[in-house]
């Protein structure tokens, strides 16, 4: 039989990174924001933990007698 099997995982990463000194709160969530949209961040970022939320399975074929 065929099965469809979806896994819901909650994953963590985490990224070093250096920003400029000086800047406030809402210029550093600016500068990140606009580093993760350009894709610039993403090569920095680890998996640093993954939860398990939820499994299901849902058969879609069964076998022909």
């Amino acid at each position: 039989m065929k099965v469809i099997v979806q896994v819901v995982e909650k994953v963590y990463q985490e990224a070093h990174i250096y920003i400029p000194d000086g800047m406030s709160a809402d210029a550093i969530k600016q500068y990140i924001t606009d580093r993760y949209n350009s894709g610039e961040l993403t090569p920095n970022l680890n998996i640093f933990q993954v939860d398990f939320e939820s499994i299901n399975a849902q058969i879609v074929k069964t076998p022909q007698e």
